[in-house]
């Protein structure tokens, strides 16, 4: 400035200001970065560089404007909050402009230069501006110090009198431009018992190493505030996530008939754990938790937004479907009436089928349940229409077919079930002394009458004999199962061989029945054999073997491996990761809907008295033998595709093929495309890793992250913290895996388990879910041998599943096949925190490109004649694993959490 004043011949002054000019100056309106339009606020930073001539030629006079030495910056913060999400958002905000809703605390990522505490934060209240049909927008205007260093963080207040859900928040006013904060939260108003500011992190991702100064304690406290303190009853609107074991499927209080088995805390019966809720205990007995209400907690962020409610309203459903469970006797007159004739089965798909008169409730809860199933027929509102599975259409005596009975065990619903026959004898591993003699009755004759080579040997060296070996799961709980009316048990094998034109042969059924009261063992094999009499019996004994699939599937293959075993992953993630924490960022996607859908499960599918147990063989013993399931057969490690089908057999090692391993079975479709999958992912995950993590060291010394995995093993699954097989976390690589293997089983595992139930399910003989008769060979009855002689038709229909439980679980299956409309599919859309890493969002967009490709593969594949188990006369072409897919029952997509 003084040097300017020595100048004597200066005949220009220079006027710096932020104020409006008039059109008489010659202004730089370059330097004006955005339009007038933009509600965004004109950076104060952008200054306005105007000339004028002096009145006197000898003075050169310089002025300059207050602000060249302010010390503030404007800034405007825009809040977008959901105008309605289950109806608790309507009309909560009036449309004048300057009503206080939202109380704003912009926060400093730096430390106070000389205190080296925490900078006190700015406080603006933020005012409606704008109603938009979706949601509706808030403005707040604050002046920042130019010493506050760059924000961090937004503290908000909800000083409404209902909760709200806040989508994101945008700060704009900086020189680098807008800071975006995504949000994707409810908000509860201040007035509750325990108001607290939350906290919104900006969409920069740090490790914990790496937190901005400012922000470290506040990262901390709010992990914390998370975990909560493992006391009291949680509330509805609380974000506390906790472990608890499966103390609450029993209802002791109700009946003493109604106790079940807890599932976790003891070696007898090990189990993954569930979301502590804090209900207070049964009068009955203390072990378990009470069922007083049926909409049981979830921390609020993870209940359903009002698009999924609408498909699948949890409180709708569990009021709905346990009121019909509950009070059967209304809905049918006999539940344990069967169909008499295919013809009365194939006409519900036409005709609908007719429930006696209903109660006005009743069938509004029916209507309410299933609204795209229930129809009005001649204006009557008792008639349960199903749409037409897709398998049925294409071909209705499809279930009849052994081919489609072998190829579905690797296209269908239960791909995960087959494993190659490694050693022969085929040999239990129970104890002998117990349930029998150890053998299998499938001799080496009855196996080579039936193969072109010309010894078993030599068919298991070539990798050409597979099995669905149900034997030792089932065997124990024959017994128990068979004194429950309604249902048998059995043990089972089903042995197929591979033929040359690449698709499985059925060989042979046999079912089991362990010693019993002083009875001997007995056990049988049935084979497809062109004799009236035993082609019959073969019918039998794989409606037998479908129930044992499909409750190997329904318990294990979905259930378990995918709902159970993810709860506590999430649960760990919440409690351990900051939601500044890359990798959380990274699984966060992975976590949607899951924790509420295992809520509904708890309330009316797997409870004592639930579907599960009223629709499948086990009946009350369902959730107790997924238990066993996970005690002796779950891994973390085999989670992962290639190591479950090397485990199964299904495939080799080989650092020569495409995917590091070669299949056994060349057209195995889940496994074909479900590796294009899993390596899509691997590289997305390898990309995301390999950026924020320089070195291994980076991930042995990173506290958040080895907290995490350290919780999982020892919390979530502590029941099994002590197995060998859980990997190390102290390499990108171990890192990398155990990513890509959490990725994985919330995504493509369950879609290829979950959205072709209906398809294949949807008529039921095709996959009944219980067998009710036991065999007519075994220790038959003179009345029960020329029963069947004489009417085999009739014997197997009263094999198969009730009315109302074929009816019911068609439903269920129906639900839980179909797609919301606000699903998120994998790799479809990009992350905000993605976006704002170039690295990060090329590596995205190269995955979302992969996943075009792959659906481009699998269509393919699908035309590809010579590859006979997804392409053929009849046959559902094998879309399980296509990434994308619009609503509805679809027969495809990949959502990229369990959320259904």
């Amino acid at each position: 400035m003084m040097d300017l004043l020595k100048k004597p011949f200066v005949h220009q002054s220079f006027i710096v200001s932020n104020t409006a000019f008039s059109t008489s100056y010659k202004c730089r309106k370059d330097v004006i970065s955005r339009n007038n339009s933009n509600w965004f606020l004109k950076s104060s930073l952008a200054k306005k560089i105007c000339i004028r001539k002096c009145v006197s030629p000898k003075f050169a006079r310089v002025v300059m404007a207050a602000t060249d030495i302010k010390s503030h910056t404007n800034v405007k913060a825009l809040v977008t909050v959901k105008q309605s999400d289950g109806g608790l958002i309507n009309n909560i905000v009036t449309a004048v402009v300057g009503n206080s809703h939202l109380v704003l605390e912009l926060v400093s990522a730096d430390l106070h230069p000389k205190t080296k505490s925490e900078k006190e934060t700015i406080k603006a209240h933020a005012h409606e501006i704008q109603k938009t049909e979706n949601d509706v927008r808030f403005e707040a205007t604050f002046e920042l110090p130019v010493d506050f260093g760059n924000v961090g963080a937004v503290l908000v207040q909800n000083e409404h009198d209902k909760e709200i859900f806040l989508n994101n928040i945008v700060l704009d006013g900086f020189p680098n431009g807008p800071i975006h904060l995504s949000c994707q939260s409810w908000i509860q108003p201040n007035h509750t018992d325990t108001p607290t500011k939350r906290v919104f992190f900006t969409n920069k991702m740090y490790l914990p190493s790496q937190t901005p100064s400012g922000l470290r304690k506040l990262r901390e406290n709010e992990l914390k505030e998370l975990r909560g303190n493992g006391e009291g009853e949680r509330k509805k609107s609380d974000r506390i996530y906790d472990y608890d074991v499966y103390n609450d499927l029993g209802d002791p209080d109700i009946s003493t008939e109604l106790k079940r088995s807890v599932l976790g805390g003891t070696k007898q019966y090990p189990y993954p754990r569930r979301c502590r809720t804090g209900r207070k205990r049964s009068d009955a007995d203390q072990l378990y938790e009470t069922r007083t209400t049926l909409d049981f907690y979830v921390p609020r962020d993870e209940s359903f937004s009002e698009t999924k409610q609408t498909q699948f309203n949890s409180s709708t459903i569990s009021l709905g479907l346990t009121t019909i469970i509950q009070s059967l006797d209304s809905i049918l007159t006999d539940l344990k009436l069967g169909f008499a004739s295919f013809e009365d089965i194939d006409a519900i798909y036409k005709d609908g089928f007719q429930l006696p008169t209903l109660e006005p409730n009743d069938s509004t809860i029916l209507q309410r349940v299933i609204p795209k199933l229930i129809k009005d027929a001649d204006d009557s509102k008792d008639v349960l229409r199903f749409d037409t599975p897709e398998s049925f259409k294409r071909d209705r005596f499809f279930w009849f077919s052994d081919v489609e009975f072998a190829r579905e065990t690797l296209a269908g619903a239960n791909p995960y079930g087959i494993e190659l026959v490694k050693e022969w004898p085929l040999i239990s591993k129970l104890d002998g002394q117990i349930y029998g003699p150890p053998e299998s009755a499938i001799t080496r004759e009855i196996v080579e009458s039936q193969i072109t080579y010309s010894t078993v040997e030599e068919a298991i060296k070539e990798k050409k004999l597979f099995v669905l070996d149900y034997h030792d799961l089932y065997l124990p709980y024959v017994s128990k199962v068979r004194e429950i009316e309604g249902t048998t048990l059995y043990g089972s094998r089903t042995l197929f061989f591979l033929t040359s034109e690449g698709i499985l042969k059925p060989l042979a059924i046999e079912l089991t029945r362990p010693i019993i009261n002083g009875r001997p063992q007995w056990k049988q094999v049935f084979t497809p054999d062109s004799d009236t009499t035993n082609l019959w019996l073969w019918r039998l004994a794989k409606a037998h073997v479908l129930a044992h699939d499909s409750g190997h599937h329904e318990l294990i293959s979905h259930w378990l491996r995918t709902h159970c075993v993810v709860e506590p992953f999430i649960i760990a993630t919440y409690r351990q990761l900051s939601s500044m924490h890359p990798i959380y960022r990274l699984l966060h996607p992975h976590l949607r809907y899951t924790m509420a859908i295992n809520k509904v499960a708890r309330e009316v599918l797997i409870n004592a008295s639930g579907l599960l147990e009223l629709s499948f063989t086990p009946k009350k013993y369902t959730m107790e033998l997924s238990s066993v399931a996970y005690d002796k057969l779950w891994q973390f490690d085999l989670q992962a595709l290639p190591n479950d089908l090397i485990n199964r057999g299904m495939a080799v090692e080989d650092p020569n093929a495409q995917h590091g391993v070669k299949l056994v079975i060349e057209d195995y479709p889940f496994a074909n495309d479900g590796l294009l999958i899993w390596d899509a992912i691997k590289q997305w995950v390898t990309d995301y890793v390999n950026h924020y993590y320089p070195s291994s060291s980076t991930v042995e010394s990173d506290q958040e992250l080895q907290a995490w995995w350290t919780e999982i093993r020892t919390k979530g699954h502590a029941d099994k913290s002590e197995e060998p097989w859980w990997p190390k976390l102290k390499t990108k690589k171990d890192l990398i895996n155990i990513v890509t293997n959490i990725a994985w089983s919330a995504s493509a595992h369950h879609s290829a388990v979950n959205f072709t139930q209906y398809t294949y399910g949807g008529y039921f003989p095709n996959r009944p879910t219980i067998a009710r008769t036991k065999m007519p060979t075994e220790d038959p009855t003179k009345e029960e041998w020329e029963a069947f002689m004489n009417k085999p038709e009739e014997t197997l229909l009263a094999c198969f599943p009730s009315q109302i439980q074929a009816t019911l679980f068609m439903v269920v299956l129906g639900l839980l096949s179909e797609h919301s409309p606000d699903e998120e599919y994998i790799g479809q859309k990009m992350e905000p925190s993605w976006g704002e890493n170039s690295t990060i969002k090329g590596a995205f967009e190269r995955f979302n490109r992969r996943l075009k490709e792959i659906e481009e593969i699998i269509d393919s594949r699908n035309k590809d004649r010579s590859l006979k188990n997804r392409h053929g006369a009849g046959i559902v072409p094998y879309e399980s694993l296509k990434p994308f897919s619009g609503p509805g029952v679809t027969g495809k997509g990949v959502p990229y959490s369990i959320s259904i």
